[in-house]
């Protein structure tokens, strides 16, 4: 992750770097020590600053402060920063303002325009902000987790701005670009333990203190923090989908040796050595470390596996994270979870959504592990007396450290017959306070009873970020959907070409992640609903086609853009299907719909006859299929392949 920061900072210029670490100090200053940032042909001179008493973000300016370590002005980045944004103009903007205020302004806050609930935007770091816009000073700075209502203070609006804005439509990059007051001030306040406490405190005490701290918002780049499972799993699925060009996967920029991988079509990367078994599907977004191998019949998608693994047959990835050396046996299913070096799952495993297997854990086989589980060769009896984060360690003792946890053993019905781990508690929401949220690794969930008293409040506003936490998929293919209507709407009234409508409708799915399946399959409801969208929902069968005829001409280009392998002709079918079943009314027009849509080759003939064959799933799909009209539709088809083979 580090390599990640190193080379963002490298790039914008930044020629020395102190690195301060006190967790796992040892591994991550034998990492660098190795890496290409500790060579001497490195344009960025790193130095390793380690100790047992770095707690807090405080404690390190104190001590760079105390050490006198910065004599100019600063960027100021955590370890688990992944960005590309130039923050050239920033730093100029910034040296602009401490030449012309007499140095007044402290520090400059970098963050970058982007709308409540995307899944880059952490939710624990969502915040309110108040600027006054000329000189983007920041008035006012309030996270808004779990608050339901917001309060601003008076003077803020008496401060002699002529305009302000209330944003919060921005993404907190955590990237900072600071004077060197900021480590004096943090040694003058020993309250002053994070970033936040920082800012709060500059802005109680302005007028007494005579500081400032600004703003600089950017559309372009991209910026975020791997600052929890959930943010780990955002940032991985956006670099795979090369939101964060130039640092792609197959770029290798940290230089290290077996990391190199080819691209390929659908976003799909694979290392030197990689197998892949007979039937086995990468579907989009996957990357395949070196000397990995791929059993038969396996479905794998949204998903990265490490170096030197083994998959067996018939195993389901999605947005699964393996690192290396894990051996996955047959039958398994993990999504939206990860697992940590040498682990190893048994045959007929499932883990659902959010599990984490840590180092060198066993589970299996026939086990399913329930959303949320952690699996640790940790015993969590271990808590209460070492490092909050040691079941994440991979120590290769292990499990077998002196006391209690020597003789603890592992639960069969937690871990399967063959399994090495054990069960590490979730935080539980039922010791909490009304109006408190509760931590876990994959970041901050909101209390139930809280959702449901804030409900109403919800609804009547714009959305707020910790509302789509529960089922983020399905309100990124709400909006979506939307945003699709809005672009085809849009394209008619400006007369928008049908090849930039394909650009704004692959940016927004690279922006709400959704799957080619899911575009094609949104794309034929948005047009198959359209007219109703413009005239209503009382439209005749009759009335219906004459208004979606032209419609299907005019953007037959986007659908052909989209549907082109014969499980693509599939889904458009089935969509069409659910919609006509939900409009019984209509179905005479389902006939002129096939029709127009096969004349205007956007469906194939094999795969409607192949639809109407195969499709049928409940009483009312085989009802529909028993419609004169498309039974007269398909006995054409028929008769036309036929004429056609006869004059071969």
């Amino acid at each position: 992750m580090i390599d990640y920061t190193l080379e963002f900072l490298t790039s914008t210029g930044v020629q020395e770097t102190f690195i301060f670490c006190c967790w796992m100090s040892n591994k991550i200053k034998d990492h660098l020590l190795k890496s290409k940032w500790c060579r001497p042909t490195s344009p960025n001179t790193v130095h390793i600053i380690t100790s047992d008493l770095y707690r807090s973000l405080g404690d390190v300016l104190r001590d760079v402060d105390a050490k006198a370590l910065i004599r100019s002005d600063f960027v100021l980045v955590y370890g688990d920063v992944v960005s590309n944004i130039d923050v050239t103009q920033a730093l100029q903007e910034h040296r602009q303002r401490r030449k012309f205020d007499k140095n007044i302004s402290v520090m400059t806050m970098i963050f970058k325009e982007s709308s409540p609930g995307h899944k880059s935007r952490c939710g624990e770091d969502d915040v309110m902000v108040v600027m006054d816009s000329k000189s983007k000073r920041v008035l006012h700075y309030q996270k808004t987790q779990g608050l339901r209502k917001l309060q601003f203070p008076m003077n803020i609006f008496h401060s002699g701005s002529e305009e302000y804005e209330i944003r919060h439509d921005l993404l907190d990059c955590h990237i900072s670009i600071c004077s060197p007051q900021v480590a004096q001030l943090f040694t003058d306040n020993f309250d002053y333990q994070t970033r936040n406490d920082f800012v709060r405190g500059i802005l109680v005490n302005e007028e007494i203190l005579g500081n400032q701290i600004h703003m600089h918002v950017t559309k372009d780049g991209y910026g975020a923090r791997v600052s929890n499972m959930l943010m780990y799993d955002a940032v991985s699925s956006d670099m795979i989908r090369r939101w964060v060009y130039p640092l792609t996967p197959e770029a290798n920029f940290s230089d290290q040796e077996g990391q190199r991988c080819t691209h390929s079509r659908h976003n799909v990367y694979r290392g030197p050595g990689v197998s892949l078994g007979h039937g086995s599907q990468m579907e989009e977004n996957v990357l395949i470390g070196r000397d990995t191998s791929i059993g038969a019949n396996c479905f794998i998608s949204n998903s990265v596996i490490g170096a030197n693994c083994s998959i067996g047959n018939n195993v389901v990835l999605d947005r699964a994270y393996i690192w290396s050396n894990v051996n996955v046996a047959s039958n398994v299913e993990v999504h939206q979870s990860v697992i940590c070096d040498g682990v190893a799952v048994k045959e007929g495993v499932t883990l659902k959504d959010q599990c984490v297997l840590a180092f060198n854990v066993v589970v299996g086989p026939n086990l399913t592990l329930s959303e949320g589980t952690v699996v640790s060769m940790h015993h969590p009896d271990e808590e209460e007396e070492d490092d909050d984060d040691e079941f994440l360690s991979d120590d290769a003792e292990t499990g077998h450290s002196k006391g209690v946890t020597k003789q603890k053993a592992f639960n069969p019905a937690e871990v399967g017959t063959e399994g090495k781990g054990y069960i590490w508690k979730n935080p539980s929401l039922d010791d909490t306070e009304e109006d408190e949220l509760a931590q876990c690794l994959w970041g901050l969930v909101l209390n139930a009873d809280l959702e449901s008293d804030s409900e109403s409040e919800a609804s009547e506003g714009s959305q707020e970020p910790g509302s789509r936490g529960m089922s983020p998929e399905l309100d990124d293919v709400k909006v979506f959907q939307a945003e699709v209507q809005g672009t085809l709407q849009r394209g008619l009234e400006e007369n928008i070409g049908c090849d930039n409508l394909v650009l704004e409708i692959n940016s927004l799915k690279y922006a709400y992640n959704i799957t080619l399946k899911e575009v094609m399959q949104i794309l034929m409801r948005v047009v198959l609903e359209y007219p109703f969208y413009q005239q209503g929902a009382q439209l005749t069968a009759a009335q219906y086609t004459a208004l979606l005829l032209p419609l299907l001409k005019i953007w037959a280009p986007v659908f052909k853009n989209y549907v082109k392998r014969a499980q693509d002709h599939l889904d458009c079918l089935t969509s069409m299907e659910e919609f006509f079943l939900e409009h019984e009314g209509h179905w005479a027009a389902l006939v002129k719909v096939l029709m127009n849509t096969y004349q205007l080759e956007i469906l194939e003939e094999d795969a409607i006859m192949r639809w109407f064959s195969q499709g049928a799933t409940s009483d009312k799909s085989r009802q529909l299929r028993k419609n004169q009209g498309l039974l007269k539709f398909i006995q054409w088809l028929e008769e036309a392949e036929e004429s056609s083979e006869g004059d071969e």
